[in-house]
């Protein structure tokens, strides 16, 4: 598959499940207390940084910005950039009073340096292993130096084909990474590892998470 078509296939399959997906994970953070403690770590490290307080966040891949929504909670100025159209449509609506953008997070129309964070909040798992390396290289350049990056990813190794999502027909492959290759990729990015959580599969998941929290040089 190449680069153009799996984004087409990403984009036309959440297109599809983006009002289901607000609707069914809504509330899904609270029930998840790790998950919802790396992202308040990944908060505090960026109000922490020189600077860090007064620069913005960008929850890549946000969805229906249930997570940039969080991440505002948490004292952050947090906005959010998703390749779906739908998908910024719930969110605006939904949020009125937070900024999302249609864009592709291998692209940023973001300038150098200027990020005081970047999430990646399961938003990577549809992208091809060769393509990481670029991606991640994406999300060094927008961040300033002291920055942090947070990517929560399934654990594992291997492909896993995602036909139906959130009550609709789907055309999405998962891609389950070993969290020392994710860490690897970061630093091939110039994000040096900070801090790892690998938890167990809760309801709902089938494959242990995994939460890698980097900094920028």
């Amino acid at each position: 598959m190449t680069a153009s078509s799996y984004l087409h296939s990403v984009r036309a399959s959440y297109d599809a499940v983006a009002v289901d997906c607000a609707r069914l994970l809504g509330t899904e953070l609270a029930g998840k207390p790790l998950d919802r403690a790396m992202l308040a770590a990944f908060a505090e490290c960026v109000r922490g940084e020189e600077g860090g307080a007064g620069r913005a966040v960008a929850d890549l891949g946000c969805g229906p910005g249930r997570v940039t929504a969080h991440l505002d909670g948490l004292g952050v100025r947090a906005f959010g950039v998703d390749l779906s159209p739908a998908m910024v449509a719930v969110a605006r609506r939904t949020y009125p009073g937070l900024r999302f953008e249609v864009g592709s997070m291998s692209a940023l129309d973001v300038a150098d340096g200027v990020l005081g964070g970047v999430l990646g909040w399961y938003s990577t798992l549809h992208t091809p292993p060769a393509e990481l390396p670029s991606v991640f290289a994406e999300f060094a350049r927008v961040l300033a130096p002291g920055g942090h990056a947070l990517i929560a990813f399934e654990a594992g190794d291997g492909r896993v084909r995602l036909e139906h999502a959130y009550g609709h027909p789907v055309d999405l492959d998962v891609y389950r990474m070993p969290p020392d290759r994710i860490a690897a990729l970061l630093a091939g990015a110039g994000l040096a590892e900070v801090a790892r959580l690998l938890r167990e599969p809760t309801r709902g998941e089938s494959c242990p998470q995994g939460f890698l929290l980097a900094r920028k040089g």
